[in-house]
């Protein structure tokens, strides 16, 4: 199959729904280990929960806010990074590697750069350090994941950018299309991308009619009855994933 970007409206779509949702959908598809790969190993903590799903391009960023030297050395580097940004098709999520990681001695993230990403076209961050001025970034309408928050800046610069980056155990690539929340991100493969919305929304509609709604409907207090009509329900979800993806449903 042709790989196929996702147009805008597309991505609007998925933004309808919870990230889970999107793995649901993802594990159907791809060839990759689902179980390992292409989502964060690491705990996130979505600060703008109340924002729900975002969804965009991944740009790349890596920064070492206690190198002083760098940034005394390099004072054109955010102009240059600014004009690199500027110039990738939106939405964007920028994707930060904290180089100081375990470490954080300081925020790249703040109103300011807030502000400024908005501008460019970036709905949110994810940032593998930290964060400040959590209210005024909400005021901006950015989103943030990140590892805490901090209440300094110390010398955050940006040292590389459009490179690949490690970010919560995971490894992300600028152009990556991106789905997070608040309970993780998941970064699609460019070979699944074309077949992610229809399997998202169908494993969603797979759920809805059978396993779900036949938990929702029962209100009898007969339990062994109970499960096997669950177990019934079950066998027919996976009959619905195996016939459309030829891959078997999480029951």
């Amino acid at each position: 199959m042709t790989n196929k970007h996702l147009s805008h409206s597309e991505m609007l779509q998925l933004k309808r729904v919870n990230t889970p949702t999107i793995y649901n959908g993802w594990e159907q598809i791809t060839k990759r280990d689902a179980a390992k790969e292409c989502f964060n190993l690491e705990e996130t903590h979505d600060f703008m929960p109340e924002k729900g799903p975002m969804i965009g391009r991944a740009v790349t960023v890596q920064i070492k806010p206690s190198d002083r030297e760098y940034l005394d050395n390099n004072r054109s580097a955010m102009g240059d990074y600014y004009e690199y940004v500027s110039k990738i098709e939106g939405p964007k999520i920028m994707v930060v590697q904290d180089l100081d990681k375990p470490k954080t001695y300081g925020s790249f993230w703040g109103e300011v750069n807030a502000n400024v990403h908005r501008q460019m076209g970036c709905v949110g961050a994810i940032i593998d350090g930290a964060i400040r001025d959590v209210d005024e970034m909400k005021n901006a309408g950015f989103k943030a994941l990140a590892q805490r928050l901090c209440i300094g800046h110390a010398c955050a610069y940006p040292m590389n950018w459009g490179e690949p980056v490690e970010v919560f155990g995971c490894e992300v690539k600028t152009g990556q299309l991106i789905h997070a929340d608040k309970h993780g991100f998941i970064v699609i493969p460019e070979e699944d991308e074309s077949q992610i919305l229809e399997a998202s929304m169908l494993m969603d509609q797979y759920e809805c009619e059978t396993v779900i709604q036949t938990a929702r409907s029962n209100n009898c207090t007969d339990y062994i009855r109970f499960i096997e009509q669950i177990r019934a329900a079950g066998k027919e979800f996976n009959s619905k994933a195996q016939e459309k993806f030829n891959h078997g449903g999480e029951w």
